[in-house]
């Protein structure tokens, strides 16, 4: 059994996925990125470590076979598949304040992925000292020779998706990216799809 639901561009999306059961995220229209955290769903002070992540799997790009760790250096959840083979880990979520210091103060007022992220996480008890950095589904943050972070166009298209499959109990919230002011989104965000699969499927 399995639950679909599209998330509008711009929109949050939160559920409990649980233990055994798959989160597919598919990118509806391409080009789209998709800000993403996951807490111990019995304990969310137990949450996504991007430094333990990244120190175990030797990599900071994820793609099939990486398993998200948490703060306690046990596993949340494990890439099944992936159609695009690369994702960001170190970009983070853009923010009222990013937007000013990137992009100049005329962006201020422009909805972020930090706001999106408050917004849902207050629903679960969760507030600004919940978040930690975060996974960029389909983003592309090339890292240069001097060390420098490049955002550059996606490396999705249209109907690719990615598979994780919860190693316990574990709530996701998900930021469908509104950023408009570098190439992440292609300067027009669009919607994607969350497909929940019950473990017995």
């Amino acid at each position: 059994m399995s639950t679909k639901t599209v998330v509008p561009a711009r929109a949050a999306w939160s559920s409990v996925v649980r233990m055994g059961e798959t989160l597919t995220i598919t990118d509806l229209h391409g080009n789209q990125a998709v800000d993403f955290l996951v807490y111990d769903a019995h304990d969310t002070s137990v949450r996504y470590s991007a430094p333990d992540t990244i120190h175990a799997q030797g990599n900071i790009f994820l793609t099939t076979g990486s398993v998200l760790l948490s703060n306690e250096h046990t596993p949340l959840m494990t890439v099944l598949a992936d159609d695009v083979g690369r994702h960001d880990t170190v970009g983070g979520a853009c923010s009222k304040e990013s937007n000013t210091l990137r992009y100049g103060h005329h962006t201020w007022s422009q909805h972020g992925c930090v706001d999106n992220f408050l917004a849902e996480g207050a629903r679960h008890g969760l507030g600004k000292r919940d978040l930690v950095s975060n996974i960029n589904w389909y983003m592309n943050v090339p890292v240069e020779r001097d060390g420098t972070l490049g955002i550059v166009d996606g490396r999705s298209a249209p109907g690719l998706a990615l598979t994780l499959r919860a190693e316990r109990d574990v709530l996701v919230l998900v930021s469908n990216c509104p950023q408009i002011n570098n190439p992440c989104n292609g300067f027009e965000p669009t919607a994607v799809e969350m497909t929940i699969t019950g473990a017995d499927a």
